[in-house]
């Protein structure tokens, strides 16, 4: 059993990666496991690659679905550069999982600025744990790019005291059957991983 504190997860990407979607079966997995779970999300410019984070928030009694600074105990970056946007919210116990995928957005593109391309050292620098997993190849892998967010799904799993049937039978709702099979595929690669 999870022990009563309030635990706290910000998802951080660009839109079109499945953030919310993510955020939306993880709130689903984690109320059938008996938790209050609350969820803040904010959208930005999402259809245009702009920045998507969502505040999953659970425990036994839960008030806020903001989480403040300094008391993020888990950063899942859906890409690499988005773990440094939001290092100000992590307890310095914090574990980051991060998505190798680089998305370029317009001011890197325009050769504005340059794309921090150790970004990952930098937080193996300031924090002891750091997983690198390339969910997008893993998705490729299990039938569909687009399954990401659900491999990364998989990897959070491993550090959440919700037991793999729940998770499982979480999926089977959220998606259409002919998505389910590949998307539970998907989570396992991620728990693997």
């Amino acid at each position: 059993m999870m022990n009563s504190d309030v635990r706290s997860i910000l998802l951080a990407g660009v839109g079109g990666q499945g953030i919310l979607r993510a955020s939306d079966i993880m709130c689903m997995a984690l109320m059938e496991a008996g938790l209050d779970v609350k969820k803040s999300e904010v959208h930005g410019m999402a259809q245009r690659g702009g920045c998507v984070t969502s505040h999953v928030r659970y425990g036994e009694k839960v008030y806020s679905p903001l989480a403040k600074l300094g008391s993020i105990d888990l950063l899942v970056a859906f890409e690499k550069m988005e773990s440094l946007r939001y290092l100000n919210y992590l307890t310095k116990e914090a574990t980051i999982i991060v998505n190798t995928e680089e998305i370029y957005p317009p001011a890197v593109n325009s050769g504005d600025v340059p794309y921090p391309e150790d970004s990952v050292a930098f937080l193996k620098s300031h924090y002891k744990q750091v997983k690198e997993i390339d969910a997008t190849a893993l998705a490729i892998e299990a039938g569909n790019i687009k399954a990401a967010n659900v491999v990364l799904l998989g990897a959070i799993s491993n550090l959440m005291d919700i037991p793999l049937n729940i998770w499982q039978e979480v999926i089977k709702k959220a998606f259409s059957d002919k998505l389910v099979q590949m998307n539970l595929t998907a989570f396992l690669k991620g728990r693997a991983n």
